[in-house]
């Protein structure tokens, strides 16, 4: 049999093996079957490896007669190699380590047998910061010079923190990853499966792209430390005995723009929000947004916050406001903290929330197999058959994000025909993975401690269907956050605000803007407008009682008392 390794790079490898401390176990899953050659150049290549060092040793062992130690080691395809010491550190290779990829295993071996990641000091502290069990996988060709650098950089976060798993994906050898991942370019890193960024990023900022996927909490605890640094965040503490000129309620794009606007015009601004980025962030795909062909929602909140707080604005994020209160001079605000806040002006952006359908067993199984959000559950439901509930957009969006893995889609619409933008409806509807259900009722969730499936009526009656779904996702519209603000601004039929052309409403001083609105087109761009609007508003609103007050000889709160 012809040697993989030749005589000149065997005596390298030779030497760089001979620097190993620690003895390191090669495990190599593999299947008995001719058909898969890869298995035996891998298994090759690891015994002429382990030949050139006593502190390797090879162990072979076969994906289904030992499927209990593939389950515990997380391996599902073959040939998968595990580098690993006196423990398993989670650093794997998925397919043949030739080539380039040839230098990454031998660095593996390396940084196992030391038990050092080789990160650095400052690296190794963002590493730590990952707190959630983390899945990497690195797709990779045999044939990229660049690849190794993301690859052993994975490999690195592994070794240094042990909720991350690190795997390198030849790319070649895996077209169904290929597709799921949607990949084009070489080196593709991939966070608990979903697509996280392409090429060879700087070590750094890699291991924040990582972080911003599997760990949002800790990327924005990180983000938050460097933006101050860098002087790009100027937010301080909002102080509960102070009248703000304006607060702003909500954490979306219409907040975040009326945030924008109010600062520049000198306001004094409190913002408190619950969601950061509201429904956006719920958007795998921006595609309408001005000027930016195509942006994730999550980026896309990302980038409006961050512009937000440029400015010197107070701002309380993750709280919600419970109650909004007309009192002399302005408006008392009370919050889920039990803290409360006092401004002259309100503009309130707090959006809306999911409708639910009201069918027995929706409460149930909330969490348990029905969700809102397919962008983000998707990939819980490869190879699973799965029903949307709606005819709109959103219904169809959501289909869009699940057609890289579920098996079937089934979407399921009260009305006889579909509201979704013709362009996304063909982009859907012509996948034979999906199956339309116009005109169709849901008259029951079915399922004990999950749920597994739905009962469908026809609005005649005359038709019935048991449908096996493992997962439903409601997408049949939003309920108005207007609670707070019950009683003290009109609301229309459906509980949105009214607003005037300005933003205005039916309380001198009380502007609103965005979902929670009754504007009737619930869009991103629009929102982001009414929040500038309302902005603007609240601050002519604000001269106006100024020169009243000047007027009249009577004092206005400091706060009003500003320059024009």
């Amino acid at each position: 049999m012809e040697r993989l390794i030749d005589e000149p790079t065997a005596e390298a490898v030779r030497r760089t093996l001979g620097e190993l401390d620690r003895p390191v176990r090669l495990v190599l899953f593999t299947q008995a079957t001719a058909a898969c050659a890869t298995c035996r150049e891998q298994r090759q290549l690891l015994e002429e490896v382990v030949a050139l060092s006593d502190k390797l040793s090879l162990e072979v062992k076969d994906l289904v007669a030992d499927a209990p130690e593939a389950r515990r080691l997380a391996v599902v395809r073959v040939p998968t190699t595990a580098v690993m010491a006196e423990r398993d550190v989670g650093v794997r290779f998925v397919g043949v380590t030739a080539g380039y990829e040839f230098e990454s295993l031998l660095e593996a071996i390396t940084a196992v047998s030391k038990g050092e990641s080789g990160l650095g000091p400052e690296l190794e502290q963002l590493a730590q910061m990952i707190t959630q069990p983390t899945h990497l996988e690195v797709m990779v060709t045999l044939t990229c010079p660049y690849c190794p650098r993301m690859v052993q950089l994975a490999h690195r976060l592994a070794i240094a923190n042990e909720r991350v798993r690190a795997d390198m994906v030849e790319s070649a050898e895996f077209p169904d990853l290929v597709e799921r991942y949607e990949v084009s370019g070489v080196p593709r890193t991939v966070v608990n499966e979903r697509p996280a960024f392409e090429g060879a990023l700087p070590p750094a900022t890699a291991i924040l792209e990582i972080l911003k996927v599997a760990d949002p909490a800790a990327y924005e605890r990180v983000d938050i430390g460097l933006r101050e640094a860098r002087g790009e965040r100027r937010v301080r503490q909002p102080e509960p005995g102070r009248r703000y000129d304006v607060a702003v309620v909500g954490a979306g794009p219409a907040a975040m723009a009326a945030t924008i606007y109010a600062a520049r015009k000198a306001l004094d601004v409190l913002v408190i929000g619950e969601h950061v980025g509201g429904q956006m962030t719920d958007t795998a795909l921006v595609e309408n947004w001005l000027g930016v062909p195509e942006v994730g929602g999550a980026e896309l909140a990302e980038a409006f916050r961050n512009h937000a707080e440029r400015y010197q604005v107070a701002e309380r994020l993750r709280t919600s406001v419970t109650r909004v209160e007309a009192v002399e001079g302005g408006f008392a605000l009370s919050t889920s903290e039990n803290e409360r806040f006092d401004a002259a002006t309100v503009v309130y952006c707090a959006g809306a929330t999911y409708r639910r359908l009201g069918a027995p067993g929706e409460s149930r199984f909330l969490g348990h197999g029905i969700g809102f959000c397919a962008t983000c559950d998707a990939p819980l439901y490869r190879d699973k058959a799965v029903a949307i509930i709606g005819g709109g957009n959103s219904a169809f969006t959501a289909a869009r994000d699940l057609l890289p893995f579920a098996s079937e889609i089934h979407l399921v619409n009260t009305l006889p025909d579909w509201q979704a933008d013709p362009v996304l409806y063909e982009q859907v509807a012509g996948d034979p993975r999906v199956h339309l259900h116009p005109g169709t009722e849901v008259r029951e969730f079915l399922g004990r401690d999950r749920l597994t499936g739905v009962r469908l009526e026809s609005l005649d009656g005359k038709g019935r269907l048991d449908l096996r779904v493992e997962g439903v996702f409601l997408e049949i519209g939003l309920t108005p956050s207007s609670e707070p603000v019950r009683g003290l601004v009109d609301l229309n039929a459906r509980g949105e605000i009214v607003v005037s052309r300005d933003q205005s409403t039916s309380v001198p001083g009380f502007f609103a803007a965005g979902d929670v609105t009754d504007e009737p087109e619930k869009q991103i761009v629009v929102a982001a407008g009414a929040g500038a609007k309302a902005a603007l508003a609240a601050d002519r609103y604000l001269l106006d009682r100024k020169a009243a007050g000047a007027r009249s000889g009577r004092p206005l709160h400091a706060s009003v008392q500003r320059a024009s």
